[in-house]
């Protein structure tokens, strides 16, 4: 089996991480076992929801048949995702989980997939984010699993560390924000140094050749007290490489090529989606041009559609798109009927001037019947002249 750790920032099941995905799976047998562990939202309502779409999500994007389960023994690729990082440390404690994903990395063995509140668990200590953020307990670490620990490194994961949906109020660092996280950092074990995933970002370990590579939107973080080097998408290093920015010693990263950069798409989430497809309507509104507006409609819908899969807590978008989907279908239907009412006065106005020419022509007017005629040419209005009598069309 490959040996491949993921770690996400989020995204883990959106249209952002396919290809991470696809990356990751490549090397596995026909008929591998892949394990989705519930556990970090195992204790949600609707539990079964979020793994129903987590489980089409891979079998239609990826290709990988997924089960549902609590136990990862002889499974070739390992899954985990959104929900609470304590909750779910605390199961796998109890049920031997976490020694045996800290078994998969150190036999390089396998494919772990680490995202989002599962990410939180991987360093030495892990944020206990509902806790704090949601419901307001003073800052603190939980320990974590420290699947890190067999590659050499000393730090904790934050993902969603660029996190922005505060708005007036700091939400980066998986909600932390710069003053909580400042306060953190002091009660680490010194020498251990903060991963930051950006959000729809992933840190990609191949745990046999030991590359490393940050594939995404975003980027990782490399924090230590008084210091940051930041990896952006794209970049390429190996583990002794990121070993050293962990340390404080430093490293030389391979930084990312054109072709690379070129591949992080401009517009990744849903968010930016949703407002890319308003402004093509409305552009199309203002022309108006009915073929491109009900063009933007209509992938705004297959956007819909492929972000449907996302389990994220946060990803509440696609409801929001489809609140904006019928806001832009009612206003079609506005522009379709007010073209109508264009197009009828429209004819009204051609045939007139039609019947204008034909009495032009009747009286001898042959240069005047012309000038009209190319002025309604000009206007975008073409007429033949048939034995019937004239037709027009724009």
């Amino acid at each position: 089996m490959p040996g491949v750790l993921v770690l996400m920032g989020s995204g883990e099941t959106s249209p952002t991480m396919v290809e991470v995905h696809r990356a990751a799976t490549r090397e596995l047998r026909p008929g591998a076992r892949a394990v989705l562990l519930d556990t970090p939202y195992a204790f949600q309502e609707n539990r079964a929801d979020i793994s129903a779409r987590a489980r089409r999500y891979f079998a239609h994007s990826v290709g990988l048949q997924v089960e549902v389960g609590t136990g990862i023994a002889g499974a070739d690729w390992v899954f985990s995702g959104p929900g609470s990082p304590t909750y779910a440390l605390e199961r796998w404690a109890e049920s031997g989980v976490a020694g045996d994903l800290r078994a998969r990395v150190r036999a390089r063995q396998g494919v772990t997939v680490l995202a989002s509140a599962a990410a939180c668990t991987a360093g030495l200590a892990t944020v206990p984010v509902y806790e704090i953020y949601k419901v307001g307990a003073e800052p603190h670490w939980r320990e974590g699993i420290d699947l890190l620990e067999p590659l050499g490194l000393r730090a904790v994961v934050i993902p969603h560390f660029d996190n922005a949906e505060g708005g007036t109020h700091d939400t980066r660092y998986c909600y932390l924000g710069e003053r909580r996280l400042s306060r953190m950092e002091r009660e680490l074990p010194e020498g251990t140094a903060v991963l930051g995933l950006d959000e729809h970002t992933a840190l990609v370990i191949d745990l046999e050749s030991g590359s490393v590579r940050v594939a995404g939107r975003g980027g990782l973080t490399v924090r230590l007290p008084g210091s940051a080097a930041v990896l952006p998408a794209g970049t390429r290093t190996d583990l002794d490489g990121l070993r050293r920015l962990a340390s404080g010693v430093g490293g030389a990263p391979l930084p990312p090529a054109p072709a690379e950069r070129a591949a992080v798409p401009a517009e990744v989430t849903l968010e930016e989606t949703i407002r890319a497809g308003e402004e093509r309507f409305r552009a199309a509104e203002a022309e108006p041009d009915l073929v491109a507006a009900a063009q933007a409609v209509l992938d705004l819908e297959a956007e819909i559609v492929k972000w449907a899969a996302d389990t994220e807590e946060d990803a509440g978008g696609v409801d929001q798109a489809r609140e904006l989907m019928r806001l832009l279908i009612a206003r079609l239907g506005e522009l379709a009927a007010d073209s109508g009412r264009r197009s009828a006065s429209l004819g009204h106005l051609v045939e007139s001037l039609l019947a204008l020419r034909a009495a032009l022509r009747g009286q001898g007017r042959y240069d005047v019947a012309d000038a009209l005629r190319e002025a309604m040419r000009a206007g975008g209005v073409q007429i033949e002249d048939t034995p019937d009598g004239p037709r027009w069309s724009l």
